[in-house]
């Protein structure tokens, strides 16, 4: 049992954890929400902008490259992506091999026909950018992890400070005829510990996804690093042997692996001197986990696989499961919900906090005055 100086201690940290990261907090939830439904929206939002050319032949990896690339004329490859759901092919370029994100320029083509894809998802990007790093890059990403962590310590010491509540008042209690202070308060403390164990899934993938980052520039220190010692000091091939050969020879390594993406001898994912043809596997969970073979760029001889270390795969586990991409539609829908349950949450604490400021006659936190039997009428 706790004493009554621990709850307003646990009170006292409920209260300003929350507080300092609520206003972040509304904004993720208000932002995350449409992103649940990113492939529903940008279905929505051009269904009529482009559909697939179904011209019996589907164009080779080196001539969709040969395009981008005469398209953007002193350019050099970085990366080639492959949608999953439809047969287009990204390439993203870029005036050198050392060009940071916001420099670099994704164009789509249509495998069958190798006409430009339209890309009609900026509003999403936005959201996505406002989501992830509020448009401040490293810090912005690191700055919501702070608060991530922050709405876990409020979220834990709203769960110390719930069961003394529930010796006063059977579980889901709502006390209609009360006062409407004492009312969300009975909300708040529902919706809280119902969706207590989500909230926590959430919040902590979400911490991790902030430190996107500085993982990924762990794993190139020292697994690629590794990789590209022998290689150090050499200039990327000033020829390059086939992409599709590349791609052949990994899928032949690994054939109940999927092609994910291919990174470029010198860019950010690769060695100077190889293709880094990433593959995943083919059931819900391990499409999310990655493996690079690294296929000689000169000679196009398959090289190796190299898997990735744990805190990788950790992040790339991470990442779906903070938006509910695992179980298709049904389970964005419930995540959907949770999300709007969230806010309800969320707006109900911080009302509590302002009718508390501005009626000082009621002494106490919310918490604190429900434990203690003394709600308002």
């Amino acid at each position: 049992m706790l004493s009554a100086q621990t709850i307003r201690r646990w009170s006292f940290v409920h209260t300003w954890s929350s507080l300092v990261c609520t206003l972040f907090l509304l904004m993720l939830c208000l932002t995350g929400l449409p992103l649940i439904f990113d492939d529903e929206i940008a279905l929505a939002l051009n269904p009529d902008t482009w559909s697939p050319t179904h011209t019996g032949e589907t164009r080779t990896l080196d001539r969709l490259l040969a395009d981008a690339l005469a398209a953007r004329p002193g350019e050099v490859p970085l990366f080639m992506s492959f949608d999953e759901d439809r047969p287009v092919v990204n390439v993203t370029t870029a005036a050198s091999l050392a060009a940071p994100p916001t420099a670099m320029h994704l164009a789509s083509f249509d495998r069958g026909s190798g006409a430009m894809v339209p890309r009609g998802e900026a509003v999403m990007a936005f959201l996505l950018r406002l989501h992830t790093d509020l448009f401040l890059g490293l810090p912005g990403m690191l700055f919501l992890g702070a608060m991530g962590l922050l709405f876990a310590l409020a979220v834990v010491s709203g769960i110390v400070l719930y069961a003394p509540f529930m010796r006063r008042l059977p579980f889901g209690t709502l006390r209609l005829p009360k006062s409407a202070r004492t009312r969300w308060l009975d909300y708040h403390n529902l919706l809280g510990i119902v969706t207590v164990a989500w909230v926590l899934v959430v919040g902590m993938t979400g911490v991790v996804n902030t430190l996107a980052q500085p993982i990924i520039e762990l794993w190139k220190q020292t697994e690629l690093a590794d990789l590209a010692a022998p290689y150090a000091g050499q200039p990327p091939p000033a020829t390059r042997s086939s992409l599709d050969a590349a791609v052949a020879a990994a899928r032949a390594a690994a054939p109940h692996m999927q092609l994910q993406f291919v990174a470029f001898p010198g860019s950010a994912f690769s060695t100077p001197a190889h293709y880094a043809v990433f593959l995943h596997g083919d059931t819900p969970l391990t499409a999310h986990l990655f493996t690079p073979a690294l296929i000689d760029a000169r000679t196009g001889d398959f090289v190796g696989l190299r898997e990735m270390p744990w805190y990788v795969e950790a992040l790339a586990l991470s990442q779906p499961l903070h938006f509910g991409n695992y179980g298709g539609l049904a389970l964005k829908l419930l995540w959907a919900a949770f999300t709007v349950i969230t806010l309800v949450v969320l707006a109900s604490g911080l009302y509590l906090w302002v009718a508390r400021r501005t009626d000082p006659s009621r002494p106490g936190s919310p918490l604190e005055v429900a434990t203690s039997g003394r709600a308002s009428p």
